[in-house]
């Protein structure tokens, strides 16, 4: 199987944090990273820096996967030479993404036009002005039609682009190249993104519970239980998982089981059976229905698509 081709488009001045999200997740053995400009050369980088691009626009028409990490300032027309370039890959099959701002430069293209599509939440009104034929969504960290995906804020495209990993090549793989970078394995798109101003009050932060929820699956664990480790009623966790991942705390809890049972599809030849003990599904029925709504397919396709995948080769990419 050849490798999957992903280049960046890079630009001046270029988010050095946004291009790394792209180049940490996509430096693996299944995929081919490198950058692109419209005139290859130094390209100077919001933090002060140049990094070269080696290539110019025609790297697009050889990319499986195109991102752009960041479009600043965010007001700037992309010339006539990008916006071919980007339509003309998009026409032949090729997967548009954006980080950030970037979804300024993609919006110019018409391809987002009747699409939602999300970008940082400070540009969001801005965007929608500019471009009244998109549907801007300020509430969610990103979106994925398949062929063009677009996430929020600068951290959100590691979320995006493990998503992409996580559709390419199944969710042991995206959780391997996670583990490598010390970060988180899936957030859902549906997520609300986080405002400066969201931070919630001393105390009542998800994270810690959210990590003991994560350790024990497996366990009958419920809204009650939940609100019992948090010191606070129901209603009152419900409210803090609203207000911190716009979801209940129900739902976020099938997520996990359901991210984690296709981990075990993926790894291992356990029962079905086995499968629902282990992510607290209780039953294989029970799973069965959860995954096929979550995930469109039945436990034994999703299994079948990917047998005889083989382990990330991490030696030459570290």
């Amino acid at each position: 199987m050849s490798a999957h081709r992903v280049v960046a488009l890079v630009s001046a001045p270029q988010g050095s944090f946004e291009l790394g999200c792209v180049a940490g997740v996509f430096n693996a053995d299944r995929y081919r990273f490198t950058i692109c400009a419209e005139r290859p050369g130094p390209i100077r980088t919001v933090q002060g820096f140049d990094l070269v691009a080696p290539t110019g626009l025609r790297a697009l028409d050889h990319a499986d996967t195109i991102v752009i990490p960041g479009w600043l300032p965010n007001d700037r027309q992309p010339s006539p030479a990008v916006l071919r370039a980007l339509r003309r890959a998009h026409d032949r099959g090729a997967r548009l993404v954006s980080i950030c701002s970037g979804a300024f430069a993609l919006a110019a293209t018409g391809l987002l036009d009747g699409r939602r599509i999300t970008t940082h939440w400070r540009y969001c009104d801005d965007l929608q002005h500019r471009f009244p034929a998109v549907q801007v969504d300020p509430d969610v960290l990103y979106i994925d039609h398949g062929d063009i995906a677009t996430s929020a804020g600068s951290g959100t495209g590691y979320d995006l682009c493990l998503q992409l990993v996580r559709n390419d090549h199944g969710a042991a793989y995206a959780a391997r190249i996670a583990r490598r970078m010390v970060m988180p394995p899936h957030r859902e798109g549906g997520q609300v993104q986080y405002r400066a101003d969201d931070e919630p009050p001393p105390g009542e932060s998800l994270a810690a519970l959210l990590d003991w929820a994560n350790e024990h699956l497996a366990e009958p664990i419920g809204i009650g239980e939940l609100a019992a480790r948090s010191n606070v009623s129901a209603r009152t966790l419900a409210r803090r998982f609203t207000d911190q991942l716009g979801t209940a705390p129900g739902q976020w809890l099938l997520a996990q089981r359901i991210a984690r049972t296709r981990v075990l599809l993926e790894e291992t030849d356990l029962p079905i059976e086995t499968i629902a003990t282990r992510t607290g599904l209780s039953s294989a029925t029970n799973l069965r229905r959860r995954f096929q709504k979550a995930v469109g397919t039945t436990p034994s396709a999703y299994r079948r698509s990917f047998r005889g995948t083989k382990s990330p080769d991490w030696s030459s990419s570290m």
